[in-house]
């Protein structure tokens, strides 16, 4: 777009009293030295066009209170450049502080640790379960009960209908039973799945 002929003082004038185009012939006429002004307040290109955006709304926005000094309204655009400027770091400055202020949160944990015991256990798990299965009904409900569940021998021989003596007997076999099925899967796989 070529230059107009008016002064900003004209065009301003006429951007006033709601000539867009008066408006946007400024903009031709001095974003480019705003911006420029802008990459060497920030020394950043993309920082500078947000500053020059920013330039050129505050200037519409204030369009009607602006009053032009020598007929030109790059020193004022360049003004309000420098304070948007000024006003972003001061921002950024303050979220920063914001930031160093929020405690900083625990680094979360590996899971993967426990994730391979989980699995372990079960397999563990799974291989005394398989040996249980080869045990007299009567001792694996008392093995439940009693040592994996962590009920008295009172009271599970009271809930079975059994004498204490009974329960200790059952659990005792069940024991014996699964210690050499155990160690037998145990010899035969050497050691592996323990």
């Amino acid at each position: 777009m070529t230059s107009s002929p008016l002064t900003d003082r004209q065009l301003w004038a006429d951007a006033t009293a709601g000539d867009d185009n008066a408006f946007g012939a400024i903009f031709d006429r001095h974003a480019k030295a705003v911006y420029n002004h802008c990459f060497r307040l920030t020394g950043n290109w993309t920082l500078a066009d947000d500053a020059t955006s920013a330039t050129f709304l505050a200037a519409w926005r204030r369009r009607s209170t602006v009053t032009l000094v020598h007929d030109s309204a790059l020193p004022w655009l360049l003004t309000v450049a420098t304070n948007t400027v000024r006003d972003e770091r001061r921002s950024l400055r303050r979220r920063l502080s914001l930031l160093e202020r929020i405690p900083t949160p625990p680094p979360s944990p590996d899971h993967a640790d426990a994730v391979a015991e989980r699995l372990d256990d079960e397999q563990r798990m799974a291989e005394v379960l398989a040996a249980t299965d080869d045990l007299p009904p009567a001792e694996r409900e008392a093995l439940a009960l009693c040592v994996w569940s962590g009920v008295s021998y009172a009271d599970a021989a009271e809930v079975l209908g059994i004498a204490e003596a009974s329960v200790r007997s059952r659990v005792s076999r069940a024991k014996s039973r699964l210690t050499k099925t155990l160690n037998t899967v145990s010899a035969r796989t050497g050691g592996k799945n323990r």
